[in-house]
């Protein structure tokens, strides 16, 4: 062989060994493990889950395009359900933090409270810090959770000023004196 087929050869060898460590590097992230998890969205975003050795903590990471948007640091109880967590935009900047309440018989999630990190609310009756949201479940007899009901109490406008209609609620059954129809 001659000296350029050799170089040609060594300089192609060169470039993938190269290209193949970049493409490690930059997809680090991406390998799943036993205290790694990564989900990838049809949106290109990608969520990176974390836990410690000892399943007390799990930080989630959302990016997008290679952006960080949420950092979400979560405290775990024994059996492995959140207690806390702490919610930061993408500088880290911290925005709210959550305490999750469960049944003391069946374990069950009941109430998850949400406060605003960056200013304090203080209820003047009872000196307590405020939530901004609560969410609340409620279990069938099967035990199976109901849609979440959420309480936003942050200051605002009224249902009718958001939507300009009035609520969904069910002012009249129709059916239930079982008459006809009329016109309202």
């Amino acid at each position: 062989m001659n000296l350029i087929t050799t170089l040609k050869i060594c300089v192609f060898i060169s470039g993938l060994v190269i290209s193949t460590f970049c493409y490690a590097l930059e997809n680090l992230e991406e390998v799943d493990g036993p205290y790694v998890r990564v989900i990838k969205y049809e949106d290109g975003s990608r969520e990176v889950f974390e836990r410690s050795p000892d399943n007390k903590k799990l930080t989630k990471k959302r990016s997008l395009n290679g952006v960080l948007r949420m950092v979400t640091y979560y405290t775990m109880d024994a059996s492995g359900n959140p207690i806390g967590c702490k919610i930061l935009d993408g500088q880290k900047h911290e925005l709210f933090k959550v305490s999750y309440g469960y049944h003391k018989v069946t374990g069950q999630l009941e109430r998850e409270l949400m406060f605003d990190s960056r200013v304090k609310r203080i209820d003047k009756n009872t000196g307590k810090e405020t939530p901004v949201q609560i969410i609340a479940y409620i279990y069938d007899a099967e035990g199976k959770r109901s849609a979440p009901i959420v309480y936003n109490l942050l200051p605002g406008k009224k249902f009718e000023d958001v939507f300009g209609v009035k609520s969904s609620e069910l002012e009249h059954n129709p059916f239930k004196d079982n008459k006809p129809a009329t016109s309202r």
